[in-house]
């Protein structure tokens, strides 16, 4: 069952302002979470829970925003990054890149030496709910992510210690959305797709998970997930609010 108010579609780094989310949830009842079907809650990380963005990094590297935009739409490209989340080797795909544009040979070097650059911190007001969440349900990620880069994120922050499991598109050699690697999630845990909430910002993620049969949030940039999971009865309403940021 699909919760979102608007089409997104990010095909592309992300560009949307992470402090600037929040919530709502269809009026009609049959749209609505059976509260007693949900046993496991599964995030995906990227935009939801980890603020990452190349920008971070090559806006110290470029002199001029132009120069930084042409470089992440044109030479280390979206498509390309998510080449090694679906499990090449990022030795390998520096190598070919920088074969391709010898001219930022260089530039094309930082993207994974200097990839913990690029990571923004977490995204707190989600990230705050993995733990009163844990204490009802079981908690999951599944992400498309290289594997080589994932354990300097897991290594960085706390809550993945929270997590009862990780399904890693660069382990698995798929990214979503396809199908197979929700399955995995699935098999590998012995999770039932009615019995999950899959929580994303990507919507083609969202309807392969529809269609397998997940109940489902698309987490758009206005949207407040506390509020809406709260509203849901999925989080307490006891649990302390995110202060307001300003």
């Amino acid at each position: 069952m699909l919760f979102k108010v608007q089409k997104y579609t990010k095909d592309a780094y992300p560009v949307h302002d992470l402090n600037q989310l929040s919530v709502s949830c269809s009026p009609k009842n049959d749209s609505c979470i059976r509260m007693k079907q949900i046993k496991n809650i599964v995030f995906d990380f990227g935009g939801v829970l980890i603020d990452w963005n190349p920008v971070y990094l090559y806006r110290e590297v470029f002199e001029t925003e132009e120069e930084m935009h042409y470089f992440l739409s044109h030479i280390c490209r979206y498509d390309w990054n998510l080449k090694q989340d679906a499990g090449r080797s990022i030795v390998e795909a520096t190598r070919e890149m920088q074969e391709q544009h010898p001219e930022y040979a260089e530039e094309i070097g930082y993207y994974y030496g200097r990839w913990d650059e690029m990571l923004g911190g977490t995204i707190e007001k989600n990230v705050r709910l993995v733990e009163p969440l844990k204490a009802r349900y079981r908690v999951y990620g599944l992400t498309n992510w290289s594997a080589e880069t994932l354990p300097l994120a897991i290594k960085r922050y706390d809550f993945f210690s929270l997590l009862d499991g990780i399904v890693v598109s660069g382990e698995e050699k798929i990214v979503k959305p396809d199908p197979a690697l929700y399955r995995i999630l699935l098999e590998r845990y012995g999770l039932k797709a009615e019995e999950s909430l899959f929580i994303d910002d990507n919507a083609a993620n969202i309807e392969t998970a529809q269609i397998l049969g997940f109940h489902t949030v698309h987490l758009t940039p206005d949207m407040d997930l506390e509020a809406f999971l709260k509203e849901q009865g999925i989080l307490s309403v006891d649990t302390p609010k995110a202060p307001s940021q300003v």
